[in-house]
């Protein structure tokens, strides 16, 4: 039997995306009752690299409600053998062996994709630097879906920093997959979205914009997807402050937005939307951090029936 790995958006296709989200409903109405303990001789291995709070915790918790275990460390690079030099490689070949599924952050992209060539368990990319964020993007998906109710149609503005942020890249490649969608990237000059971004949804025949003037299409768009500027990607702290500061979601922008449009953000934010619009129903961040509960319980499903 072949193993399940989720290591990039590009790898699912339409009918695996409409699989997800009907497992990660069912997953929540699991949580809702209690949960299950359909997994309950399964050991779940969170090896991360790279800080992370809501990603390592939903995982975990995610396990949890299935009944499962839960090994790791959210400090990999100075609590594991990266310290003394061991490859990811090795390192994943003996974790292999006290698991049924690693769960990895790494700062290096491609580092996920190294670790399935050699695992024998069930890898989930849970970041690889600047590259993907695919089980992120999975649950932002779940959002948008359960939020407005459709994908196809969907018309969405993705600010912020889109050249580090692995969450746009990512739900970039699965909305390629629905019809009818339109994006717009809208960044400080020096965040653009990468080309290879654009390339992709070139092929893929997805309408794609880049605006500089948020304001000028908040009319048009049925999701915002705000994004922080990542200080900890930038080569010098003056390439950070060229790009910080610049898109902030304020009332006055929630004035020109649609009623019926929802607000996204991968979290943690950093000065990029105000708080005062925490208290908007179209705020859905929140919401969208729960969301990744059910889908990641969601995910550990599919590992395990593999």
């Amino acid at each position: 039997m072949s193993l399940y790995h989720v290591l990039g958006a590009k790898q699912f296709n339409r009918l695996e995306l409409e699989e997800i989200i009907r497992i990660s409903e069912d997953m929540e109405e699991i949580e809702k009752n209690g949960g299950s303990n359909l997994y309950s001789n399964k050991v779940m291995t969170t090896l991360f690299f790279e800080p992370s709070t809501r990603t390592r915790l939903s995982f975990e918790s995610a396990m949890c409600r299935l009944g499962g275990k839960i090994i790791g460390t959210e400090n990999a690079a100075q609590f594991s053998s990266a310290i003394k030099g061991e490859t990811i490689e090795d390192s994943i070949r003996v974790i292999s062996n006290y698991c049924d599924v690693i769960v990895i952050r790494h700062t290096e992209i491609g580092a996920a994709n190294r670790a399935a060539d050699v695992a024998t368990v069930p890898i989930i990319n849970a970041g690889d630097g600047a590259g993907e964020h695919p089980t992120q993007a999975l649950l932002d998906l779940y959002t948008i879906k359960k939020e407005l109710g459709y994908v196809d149609g969907l018309s969405i503005a993705m600010v912020g920093d889109l050249t580090y942020g692995r969450t746009v890249h990512s739900l970039s490649y699965l909305l390629s997959y629905f019809n009818n969608i339109k994006i717009y990237y809208t960044a400080p000059e020096n965040v653009q979205i990468p080309q290879y971004v654009k390339k992709f949804l070139e092929e893929k025949g997805v309408w794609y914009q880049e605006v500089d003037d948020l304001n000028s299409i908040a009319s048009k768009i049925d999701v915002l997807y705000q994004t922080r500027i990542q200080k900890e990607r930038f080569p010098t702290i003056e390439d950070y402050q060229l790009a910080s500061g610049k898109y902030v979601v304020d009332k006055g922008l929630l004035d020109k937005l649609k009623s019926n449009s929802v607000i996204l953000h991968p979290l943690p934010r950093a000065g990029e939307i105000e708080i005062e619009v925490d208290q908007d129903h179209r705020a859905g961040y929140f919401r969208q951090a729960r969301n990744g509960l059910y889908v990641r319980m969601a995910l550990l499903h599919k590992c395990f029936k593999s």
